[in-house]
């Protein structure tokens, strides 16, 4: 395959081809080595450990003046001060240890994605394996209800449809074709000849040769995307940063003027130092990392009942005004499922009802008699 080419751009026969392998399969022997060569068939996140994640939630250059502020109060001797602004301070690093934990597990959700074992084609016999031990060149038979397991080109289908819409957003079902398609750049939607890890077949039976496993699937790399995206600071914590300068400088510029006004004019060295210093302690605003911690930890904890989690808290500040989220495809954002919200029967509203689908019935029958008896099941 030349390298401007895509493996939906390719016969049949070229994917073969350039993969080594056949329609009856990789042999057990060549499997084992290619596993050796391309890896396991998963997805890797760097999990940072819970020490490290804790560490990290001291790194903010108000919390570092805190810490200062409580250092010198032990000094002093002042231990209830010294309390407060360590307590402030935890409680800070707390919440935020929780919440971004919660995120990283979250994040991980994409690895239930890949799906735990496939049927393939091994030795030219019919083997169920785990998917992990997938490996480019392996033929895979899928059928309806399945959920593919690595990124395939399809040689065989038999009247095929795939449900997409965890990847492209697309609520309708595509429909799988073998052919080629010589267009190039096509976006993984019009890629009418490949089967996607992560997708689900929803009609149909299919044949296909392993193409990306892993990080090299399409879901691979929109987890390497998230891996890749770099933190970007807030609006509100661009403020609170341009605030801890400007008060850092201000109090430190008053206590060393307090303490030259108050050497000139005939205090002692000793006393004038732990008066500056008294004064620069009282200056800083103990209070304003937990009242800023407390309001973002609110708007985390209304969005996570809603089932949206966030990893860092200042980003519910930037979410909160945001007004326009611009997306071609309602099952990006969505479940991508119909869900019943009224009931119009008779000339009337009827009450909401939960349906049960059974072997005897179909959800339609069912809304018919739960209507004809006015019966209401919840």
């Amino acid at each position: 395959m030349r390298k401007e080419e895509s493996w939906y751009q390719l016969p049949v026969e070229q994917v073969f081809e350039a993969l080594h392998s056949s329609r009856e399969g990789l042999t057990s022997n060549e499997a084992k080595a290619r596993l050796e060569d391309y890896g396991y068939n998963e997805l890797k996140f760097k999990k940072r450990s819970p020490l490290i994640r804790f560490l990290m939630q001291f790194h903010s250059s108000l919390i570092y003046v805190l810490l200062v502020a409580a250092l010198v109060t032990i000094m002093l001797d002042l231990w209830m001060d010294a309390t407060v602004i360590l307590a402030v301070v935890f409680a800070n690093t707390i919440i935020g240890f929780i919440q971004e934990g919660k995120a990283e597990v979250a994040a991980e959700a994409l690895k239930k994605l890949m799906t735990p074992t496939c049927t393939v084609l091994r030795d030219d016999v019919k083997k169920v394996i785990p998917a992990r031990e997938l490996v480019p060149g392996d033929v895979v038979l899928l059928g309806a209800g399945d959920k593919v397991p690595a990124d395939l080109r399809l040689f065989y289908t038999k009247n095929m449809g795939a449900d997409e819409a965890a990847l492209t957003g697309e609520s309708v079902p595509v429909r799988k074709i073998i052919d080629p398609i010589p267009k190039p750049n096509r976006v993984p939607a019009d890629q009418y000849c490949m089967a996607f890890s992560g997708t689900f077949i929803t009609r149909g039976s299919g044949k296909g040769i392993v193409v990306g496993t892993g990080e090299h699937t399409e879901i691979g790399r929109i987890a390497a995307l998230m891996k890749a995206t770099r933190e970007t600071v807030t609006p509100l914590m661009r403020k609170m940063a341009d605030f801890t300068r400007f008060l850092v400088i201000a109090i430190l510029a008053i206590a060393a003027f307090n303490f030259i006004l108050a050497a000139l004019v005939g205090f002692r060295l000793e006393y004038s130092f732990l008066a500056s210093v008294s004064l620069a302690v009282a200056a800083i605003p103990e209070g304003l990392p937990a009242i800023l911690t407390i309001t973002l930890a609110f708007g985390a904890m209304t969005m996570a009942r809603r089932n949206a989690l966030i990893k860092n808290l200042p980003a519910a500040e930037t979410l909160g005004v945001t007004t326009v989220i611009c997306t071609d495809k309602t099952g990006t954002l969505t479940k991508n499922q119909m869900t019943v919200s009224r009931i119009y029967c008779g000339g009337r509203y009827l009450p909401l009802v939960v349906l049960v689908i059974n072997q005897r019935g179909s959800s339609f029958s069912r809304i018919t008699q739960l209507t004809q008896n006015k019966r209401v099941e919840s």
